[in-house]
């Protein structure tokens, strides 16, 4: 999956630098390698990349990354897929992108 983006600057990630104890985690869990590590601390290189599954809040010892999870395209893609249906996510007039 790695390289698939989604609509430029609309996903909700933050990472708090001064929270980041530099563990690495959210580069880990990351499926799509949003993270990467540079001075020994976490930064987002690839932010458009994130499909917002909360993997990297899920698993941040210090709370340092924020996501609103199953709010964004992708989540709409996932649960049109689930019921059968067209994908809705609330991102435009009418759903879906």
């Amino acid at each position: 999956m790695k390289g698939l983006t989604y609509i430029k600057n609309v996903n909700t990630l933050q990472l708090d630098s001064e929270k980041c104890n530099g563990c690495a985690v959210c580069s880990v869990v990351c499926p799509h390698a949003v993270f990467i590590m540079k001075e020994g601390k976490s930064f987002v290189q690839h932010k458009d990349l994130c499909m917002e599954c909360g993997a990297c809040v899920m698993n941040c010892p210090t709370q340092a990354v924020t996501v609103k999870s199953g709010v964004g395209c992708a989540a709409g893609v996932i649960s049109g897929w689930i019921r059968g249906t067209e994908p809705v996510c609330d991102c435009g007039p009418g759903g879906c992108c």
